[in-house]
């Protein structure tokens, strides 16, 4: 593998949120973008690129193996022509065990992407505009999911809370959502908060999306690169600070962390 060795073999360390704050603090300021004009313009031309380097890729996959049902239905939010599953999630798609449902801003990154076995699977839709419910693209089927993921996208919504509380009655009981968080990003299309806060402060500010809106067991799941030892190898902006492994000249290697959350019963 290319930003570690043996990386499925490595536990991911995982730490508890906490919540900071007994109500939502934020306001509508926070959310307010320096490019307010139609996501859907923005989106209109295809982007084929991936947003995250290979190596954080192969460590994304890795995570999902070991979190993502192998029955059911999974929605894969702010989707493109990649969705990063490992083969094991291809395979129940194949064997009709699994259905991966899909809502993003272009059709032809989505018409690419070979999870969604119909075009009716996939919808596009602007989670900033009203309702900011992805059911909303499948009306009257009461679709309900045992998972949703979403990778590097959460920081771009404008509602978030009530995108993560949609979401929430929409997922079935002991569920989970897992939203990736690197620090690229297209600077004119995030959230304003987003570009005041440190590495750390944005997990806990995506932590804050999930504890108001009604998930429960909140964690931050540290993806970041690591060597055979399972010690961090980059710092937090993905900087490598240790010798990397034998072979391997890389000076940087993208940061990546899971928000991750479940509804259902409290542990």
């Amino acid at each position: 593998m290319s930003s570690t060795t043996s990386t499925s073999s490595i536990p991911f360390p995982t730490t508890p949120y906490k919540p900071r704050y007994d109500n939502w603090p934020y306001n509508a300021y926070d959310f307010q973008r320096q490019d307010e004009n139609d996501d859907g313009i923005f989106y209109r031309q295809p982007r084929l690129v991936t947003h995250i380097d290979d190596p954080a890729i192969e460590r994304l996959t890795a995570y999902y193996d070991t979190v993502l049902p192998m029955k059911g239905k999974i929605l894969d939010m702010c989707t493109s022509w990649k969705s990063f599953y490992p083969s094991s999630i291809k395979s129940a798609v194949q064997k009709g065990d699994m259905e991966v449902f899909g809502v993003g801003l272009n059709a032809e990154e989505m018409a690419m992407n070979r999870l969604f076995q119909r075009e009716t699977m996939w919808r596009v839709m602007d989670l900033n505009k009203t309702p900011s419910d992805p059911r909303a693209g499948w009306p009257g089927e009461d679709l309900k999911f045992d998972a949703v993921t979403c990778v590097v996208s959460i920081d771009y919504l404008n509602h978030p809370l009530e995108v993560c509380r949609n979401l929430l009655e929409a997922t079935n009981e002991g569920g989970s959502i897992h939203l990736a968080i690197s620090n690229r990003c297209f600077p004119t299309k995030i959230v304003r908060r987003w570009m005041m806060l440190n590495e750390q402060s944005r997990l806990e500010f995506v932590g804050d999306y999930l504890h108001f809106s009604g998930w429960i067991n909140v964690e931050i799941v540290d993806l970041c690169a690591r060597d055979e030892k399972g010690q961090r190898i980059t710092d937090d902006h993905g900087t490598v600070t240790s010798p990397s492994p034998a072979g391997q000249l890389m000076g940087h290697l993208d940061p990546l962390w899971i928000v991750r959350a479940t509804k259902g019963a409290a542990k």
